[in-house]
């Protein structure tokens, strides 16, 4: 099961034990005023009273168990989702390291009187206005009867796709198996049958 899947159905199940609970809530509050107003009746709202209570615990146990382990679905998200993040960093970190080394190469070319493609002036000249028109005046200045030509450091670039991290946290799988998903109608009728 996917941790987004997961995270669905535990997320339903909190909602639904939590309507329930208050639900039940309502009624023990509505039996207590009854109780006090009718005292002759005691003895049978006070059994009733007890089922309620131990409904209530019931549903607060299940409940706390799905809320534990909905929980650790959200760290694990958060580790898929920041690793996700990590990598699209260190790529865009590395990529910038190596764009800077190129464009420090291409200003040190043109300084040198060398043609370099147009594709890597314009490049220095995006960069650095003021490198650009540095790195040109030096390098017309030293230009040599022959003169160096080079490629593109550039050339043909491919463009990295990253994962979305919201799709890479949610649709890696679950680490642990859950709780077993009960229905709130399966957790009130075990109390009412013990």
């Amino acid at each position: 099961m996917k941790i987004g899947e997961a995270q669905a159905i535990y997320r339903d199940q909190v909602r639904a034990y939590q309507k329930e609970k208050s639900s039940i809530s309502k009624q023990l509050q509505d039996l207590r005023k009854r109780m006090e107003h009718l005292p002759e009746g005691k003895e049978r709202f006070e059994a009733e009273a007890a089922t309620l209570e131990l409904t209530l615990e019931a549903l607060d146990e299940k409940q706390d168990e799905y809320q534990e382990y909905l929980d650790q679905l959200t760290e694990t998200y958060c580790a898929y989702w920041n690793a996700a993040v990590d990598e699209q960093q260190k790529d865009a970190s590395a990529e910038y390291a190596a764009d800077m080394a190129k464009i420090m190469e291409v200003a040190r070319r043109i300084m040198r009187g060398a043609i370099v493609p147009a594709a890597d002036e314009k490049k220095l000249m995006e960069y650095s206005e003021e490198m650009y028109q540095t790195a040109k005046s030096v390098g017309a200045m030293v230009r040599r009867q022959k003169k160096e030509k080079y490629d593109s450091l550039w050339g043909d670039e491919e463009k990295k796709e990253y994962d979305d991290p919201r799709e890479a946290a949610e649709n890696a799988h679950v680490p642990s198996e859950g709780p077993a998903v009960v229905s709130v109608e399966q957790t009130v009728a075990s109390v009412g049958a013990g």
